[in-house]
């Protein structure tokens, strides 16, 4: 089957409207670098267009009818979206899922330490990275600590112009004979991830005791490293044992190459389909199944923890609006999540001409081409894949090809050289309809990720045709 340029077809309007929504794109994912900064965006745009929190409406006890919004948040870091449609809640939803964590580093509990005049902040890298990769780029720091009276102190250093930077060092070329002869999985170890934070030690002049001991201390840049914590955000070195930080690429995401086709950036694995995703919802109008949009965590470690797809989180929340429908019991539940259809929105490998052995051509997605689907994911023998059914397939051609959506299906790559999953296997376990969608990334999981624009339009606009179909 031939492959189609979504730029061949646009008209005059939609290549302005491809240039509007990357825009708007590249303001989210250079703002929103971590889960919590994205549900802080996700929850402002929801509640300006109408959405309330399901809380509220649970507290007040209010009867939940058709047309309303409602969105829940999990610990700050996991994000469902519902519009309520006109058919019964068991006759199932249409369900777009992405996930808002990207692969990066963590700081550990009892990190700050100094060594050879250096202050250093340990790290633990978190999702599937090529270590070497994150060494010598310009690095932020973003997340909160939470002092034990519960106050929480917001950080986000790095990404203003006059803010400072962090990094973490190479072995200089004239040097590096014996590690370039390691393999590349070993040229830089995970404990070696540690980042510099400072070079000044801490002086105290004067005659006071404090002067006298910090003549004789250690540790002086350390210590001053603590006494800026302190005097910036009123936090002790005790306060990393309460504190979420990461550490993710400095800088705003940029338009890439001299047609300003492509965007790079940060953390497009996954947020080029949960911002797609959120759009299409809050763009939706009235739709005859109820229309749902969860964002979560935890993908890129296994969907794991209480942020994760694994947990109870959205099986709650539908139970929680069923029961303010008067519609409520264990079997309605069970009937509602088998009759739904989800778009598991994920990315997929671009093409990449550099690596063309690692792929199979006649089942790969190509940069411009539209959103993707993939049949199955998996490893090898598909095993850990959801594998979507053909009846499912041909629904979905059917309402993309009504809209103009343009669309290409793919495969993660050659069968025998790895693999990977989503969180479409864990929708699936309930029995309802579950596909791969998403967008062809470049440099998949490095700290700078590239798409295509029109990819991340062509997603919308799949996600608009998907939210209002009637289901299967």
């Amino acid at each position: 089957m031939e492959n189609r340029n979504s730029w061949e077809s646009y008209s005059v309007k939609q290549l302005k409207e491809v240039d509007e929504f990357a825009s708007g794109y590249i303001d989210f994912i250079s703002n929103c670098k971590t889960e919590r900064e994205c549900v802080d965006a996700i929850v402002k745009e929801a509640e300006a267009a109408g959405y309330v929190e399901l809380c509220t409406l649970i507290d007040g006890n209010r009867k939940i009818k058709k047309g309303d919004k409602i969105y829940s948040v999990w610990m700050n870091k996991t994000v469902a979206m519902f519009k309520i449609g006109a058919s019964p809640m068991t006759e199932g939803m249409n369900i777009l899922g992405a996930h808002i964590d990207s692969p990066r580093m963590d700081i550990k509990q009892n990190p700050l330490y100094e060594e050879g005049g250096l202050a250093y902040l340990d790290t633990h890298y978190y999702g599937g990275v090529k270590k070497y990769q994150w060494v010598t780029v310009p690095l932020a720091l973003h997340g909160v600590i939470v002092k034990k009276d519960g106050t929480t102190v917001i950080v986000n250093i790095g990404e203003n112009e006059d803010d400072p930077v962090f990094f973490v060092s190479d072995l200089l070329i004239h040097l590096a004979q014996e590690q370039l002869d390691k393999k590349a999985s070993k040229v830089i170890e995970g404990e070696a991830l540690d980042i510099i934070v400072g070079n000044r030690p801490l002086v105290i002049k004067g005659k006071s005791k404090e002067a006298e001991d910090d003549k004789k201390g250690k540790d002086k840049v350390k210590n001053n490293i603590l006494k800026i914590m302190k005097e910036t955000y009123g936090v002790d070195e005790e306060d990393f044992i309460s504190a979420e930080l990461e550490v993710v690429p400095a800088g705003r995401a940029r338009e890439a190459g001299l047609d300003r086709s492509m965007i790079l950036g940060y953390g497009q694995d996954d947020r080029v389909c949960a911002y797609p995703s959120l759009k299409a919802l809050l763009d939706t109008k009235d739709v005859e199944k109820t229309a749902c949009c969860i964002l979560v965590d935890k993908e890129e470690i296994g969907s794991v923890g209480a942020t994760g797809m694994r947990s109870k989180f959205f099986e709650n929340c539908v139970a929680e609006i069923m029961s303010l429908m008067g519609d409520y019991s264990e079997l309605k539940l069970r009937r509602c999540l088998a009759s739904s259809c989800m778009l598991s929105s994920d990315v997929s490998a671009g093409f990449d001409p550099s690596y063309a052995s690692s792929f199979d051509k006649k089942n790969v997605c190509y940069l411009g081409g539209g959103v993707v689907f993939n049949k199955f994911t998996g490893s090898r023998g598909k095993s850990g894949s959801n594998d979507a059914n053909a009846e499912y397939l041909a629904y979905l051609r059917d309402i993309l090809d009504r809209d103009g959506v343009n669309y290409q299906t793919a495969e993660l790559g050659k069968v025998d050289l790895g693999g990977g999953g989503t969180i479409a296997y864990i929708l699936a376990l309930y029995g309802m309809n579950v596909i791969d969608s998403g967008v062809a990334v470049l440099n998949m999981h490095a700290p700078w990720e590239c798409v295509s624009k029109a990819d991340v339009y062509e997603a919308k606009r799949c996600y608009l045709a998907f939210l209002k179909g009637k289901g299967i």
